[in-house]
């Protein structure tokens, strides 16, 4: 006879769903709101990435290129990023963070962070321990 199947969410279906929770609460820490998460993962591209012209970022971003268009667009308006000349195509800019963009980014992190440390100082040692553990863990699992 066959065992009855389990009713107990996997392993895999638990950790999904606390990932998925635990980011939205993140996104929710936000400074300012009327910046879309689309333009937020755009300065974050530029700031790991440095300097790139609007295809490259929309590849990376992984968006048709008028979308990007758009975001930049977004983005200069609020002072966070500007564009120059390609030095050696006229017909393409290069985009660059401003210091206002790098600003921004760094209080989007300490609003999240804080909102985090504030959490993780609920917890005893022990669970502060095995959550430092889990992080290495689920970092290695995503970085392959």
């Amino acid at each position: 006879m066959a065992e009855p199947e389990s009713t107990e969410p996997s392993l895999a279906s638990r950790l999904r769903l606390a990932v998925v929770r635990l980011n939205r609460r993140l996104r929710a820490q936000r400074t300012n709101s009327s910046v879309t998460l689309t333009q937020v993962s755009a300065l974050s591209a530029l700031r790991k990435c440095g300097a790139l012209t609007p295809g490259e970022l929309a590849a990376k971003e992984g968006v048709q290129p008028p979308s990007m268009t758009r975001v930049i667009s977004a983005l200069e308006d609020y002072g966070f990023v500007s564009r120059r000349p390609h030095p050696t195509d006229g017909r393409q800019a290069i985009v660059e963070l401003t210091e206002q963009g790098t600003a921004y980014l760094r209080a989007e992190v300490s609003a999240r962070e804080a909102w985090l440390d504030s959490r993780l100082a609920e917890l005893d040692d022990h669970d502060r321990e095995l959550l430092a553990r889990a992080a290495e863990i689920i970092d290695r699992m995503a970085g392959q």
